[in-house]
């Protein structure tokens, strides 16, 4: 034994990632974004007609415009705050011809209520065609299978 050495005390080098960092980040981004999704669904509220068409994905860097007709025949457009104000066909086609004239790459769909004449929803199409708008989707919801 020696008598005169020193004993070093070293400190193994420590091969773990401290977690605690990443996962109080990851909280606050789970509250972030609970706080924030319901503000994301706006639009008005319509009973869509059932169907069983396969669902057609929108690439993700199309933006999408909703026009909505409620049973009554009322028009709504989900843009910014006014989603809520019930608009007259001539301005509405007004306002969408405006924002694809901005945004030429926007997709503009039409929701209407299942029990909606099927003559507001020609006048509608019929409007956005005459204001330039060429391509317009439809909206529905599908059928639930049985046994689900």
């Amino acid at each position: 034994m020696r008598s005169g050495a020193k004993i070093r005390n070293r400190r193994k080098p420590m091969s773990e990632i401290n977690m605690v960092p990443f996962i109080d980040i990851m909280m606050v981004l789970l509250v972030a974004f609970m706080i924030s999704a319901p503000m994301m669904t706006q639009g008005v509220k319509v009973e869509l007609p059932k169907t069983s068409s396969d669902n057609i994905a929108l690439p993700e860097d199309k933006e999408v415009l909703v026009v909505s007709i409620k049973a009554d025949g009322s028009y709504y457009m989900d843009i910014g705050s006014d989603h809520d104000k019930a608009v007259n066909l001539p301005s509405l086609t007004e306002k969408v011809s405006k924002v694809v004239s901005a945004r030429p790459n926007i997709q503009v769909l039409i929701q209407g209520d299942t029990n909606v004449a099927y003559g507001s929803v020609v006048q509608l199409m019929a409007g956005l065609q005459n204001s330039g708008i060429s391509h317009v989707g439809l909206v529905t919801d599908p059928v639930a299978l049985e046994g689900q």
